[in-house]
C-alpha cells in the first residue's frame, strides 16, 4: 500500500485528459459513457493503485480515483470496517490487546479490483 504523499499525481495518465472527465455530474447512461472513459485512462495508468489508495485513505468522497467510483470506495470502506470488526472480536473477547494500528490498516479487503484492460 502506498503512503499518503501524492508525488504519484505527477505520473498519472489523467495529467493529460480533461478533469472533468473524472467528476461526473450527469445520472443514467450519460453517466455510465462517462465513467467508462474514465476507467478507460486508469485502466492504462501505471499509478492506478497508488491513486486507489490515496482515495480510500482519505476519503475521497468524489470523482473516479484508482479507477473506482464512490459508491464502489464506499462499499469497499464498509466490508474493511466489518471484517475488522470480525477480526477484533475474538481477540478482545481473549483478553489480548488489538494488534498495533499498522497490521490493521494494511490492504483493502473489499475493495474493488483494478481492471485490466
Amino acid at each position: 500500500m502506498s503512503d499518503l504523499s501524492t508525488g504519484w499525481r505527477a505520473a498519472g495518465s489523467c495529467l493529460s485528459a480533461d478533469p472533468d472527465l473524472f467528476f461526473p455530474i450527469a445520472t443514467g447512461p450519460a453517466a455510465m459513457k462517462q465513467i467508462t472513459m474514465a476507467r478507460q485512462v486508469c485502466a492504462g495508468c501505471r499509478v492506478q493503485q497508488e491513486c486507489l489508495d490515496w482515495a480510500m485513505r482519505m476519503p475521497e468522497a468524489h470523482g473516479i480515483w484508482g479507477g473506482t467510483t464512490p459508491e464502489e470506495r464506499i462499499r469497499a470502506r464498509r466490508a474493511r470496517t466489518a471484517q475488522l470488526r470480525r477480526t477484533a472480536r475474538p481477540s478482545l473477547a481473549q483478553g489480548s490487546p488489538r494488534a498495533p494500528l499498522a497490521s490493521r490498516t494494511h490492504g483493502w479487503p473489499g475493495a474493488p479490483s483494478i481492471r485490466a484492460s
